[in-house]
């Protein structure tokens, strides 16, 4: 028989989705109900901001603080240097030491809205691992920290096999990057008595290493534990769109881009991504889940506020909304569209409607806005678009025109 657990953080989890392997789910719940422990999920500082792939683990730390206990949200200050290769086939970018500083202070703005991060036995905490990574002694640490790594063991681990499977480069900075993570947990745990580390799927192999050094090193029970990586209904990734990625910061996406995103959910994924993304009861979120026809669209405009509400405020929700009824109700252009704001001089004697459709967002490369508009698919100011060579001069600006990707998406173009 499964084990049922009994502590309010793993019964919420198991049953919103949450769940996808624990290395001991049943002394993991009794840690749980002993009282308050610290567990946590790392990011690396790649980009800005935050995307929708992250949202998953970010709502996992909000029930994990809301249930009793301590999250800490790791920044990966450290690990940026050396990058993830996890189910990659190249390696990452590697970035500067302000690049990654400007990056860790964009993304704390994204955690500050679903965490609390104050001095209570709950409170989160955001570390940085360069903390303890920057000032390492390499020989020192290839000494008491490498040996405890079997090279052939790492090599078996899925997110480096695929790579050397593929016969695609795999530098020795990458190699590294696993015991680093695994350092993490040892650090982690040394400092703040932090016993559990959580992440996507992808990550359960880094995960193991950190347990088992843990242990090896300071002889301490430990835990990991993994989400399920998101595909659609439809097969695709969790946050991909046409558009590119979605990102979680309002300078990288306006809140009204970001409600579409939800409020366009395919059907059959409006009552899970309801339990995993929103606070909505379970019951609830099932009864949305379940109404078809027309029905089901109010289902994903309530998917749409919550989600958009716990990231953006509720103000910002209630606008993206009223745009999105008056651009598709009542077919006007809606105050809180995204914009393209071009100079006389960006205009010169004229720009093309196919750079228009890209640099609005609308259309990921010139072909693709193309294809769009030989398709029927483009509209401007809600005619179709038919000549892919149209101009659009200073003139034609003189009040805004509203671009349209198919019925859902649209775009501002105006002169500043």
């Amino acid at each position: 028989m499964t084990y049922q657990p009994k502590s309010d953080f793993l019964q919420i989890i198991r049953a919103r989705g949450f769940l996808a392997d624990c290395t001991d789910l049943q002394e993991l719940d009794e840690k749980l109900r002993a009282g308050v422990t610290p567990a946590y999920i790392g990011y690396d500082a790649t980009a800005k901001s935050l995307h929708v792939g992250h949202l998953l683990n970010i709502m996992l730390l909000r029930w994990y603080q809301k249930t009793g206990h301590k999250p800490i949200t790791l920044m990966g200050g450290g690990t940026t240097k050396v990058g993830d290769p996890s189910f990659r086939s190249d390696e990452r970018p590697l970035l500067d030491a302000a690049a990654i500083d400007n990056n860790i202070a964009a993304m704390s703005r994204v955690f500050a809205r679903y965490l609390n991060y104050d001095d209570s036995a709950t409170g989160a905490l955001m570390l940085n691992n360069a903390e303890w990574l920057d000032g390492l002694n390499y020989l020192e640490f290839l000494r008491d920290i490498g040996r405890h790594f079997s090279v052939n063991r790492m090599l078996s681990f899925e997110s480096v096999k695929s790579r050397l499977d593929r016969e695609q480069s795999l530098s020795f900075l990458e190699f590294n990057y696993m015991i680093l993570q695994a350092y993490d947990f040892l650090e982690l745990n040394r400092r703040y008595g932090c016993t559990l580390q959580m992440g996507g799927s992808d990550q359960w192999g880094n995960i193991i290493n950190g347990i088992d050094l843990t242990r090896r090193v300071l002889d301490q029970e430990i835990f990991g534990l993994t989400t399920p990586l998101l595909t659609t209904s439809d097969g695709k990734k969790m946050g991909k769109s046409q558009g590119g990625a979605i990102w979680l910061d309002a300078e990288m996406m306006s809140p009204y881009e970001f409600w579409q995103f939800w409020r366009n959910t395919t059907d059959a994924d409006v009552g899970r991504f309801l339990k995993l993304y929103t606070e909505l009861p379970i019951e609830e979120c099932e009864r949305l889940g379940s109404l078809a026809g027309s029905e089901i669209n109010e289902a994903k405009i309530v998917l749409a506020n919550e989600v958009t509400g716990l990231l953006h405020g509720r103000g910002a929700t209630a606008a993206a909304e009223a745009t999105a009824r008056e651009v598709f109700e009542k077919g006007g252009m809606g105050d809180d569209l995204p914009r393209l704001t071009l100079s006389t001089d960006d205009i010169g004697e004229g720009v093309s409607i196919v750079q228009l459709i890209t640099r609005s967002g609308l259309a990921g490369s010139g072909k693709e806005a193309k294809r769009l508009i030989a398709e029927g698919g483009a509209r401007m100011n809600d005619a179709a678009i038919t000549d892919a060579g149209l101009m659009i001069t200073a003139g034609d600006l003189a009040t805004p025109l509203k671009l349209s990707a198919g019925k859902k998406r649209h775009a501002l173009v105006e002169l500043g």
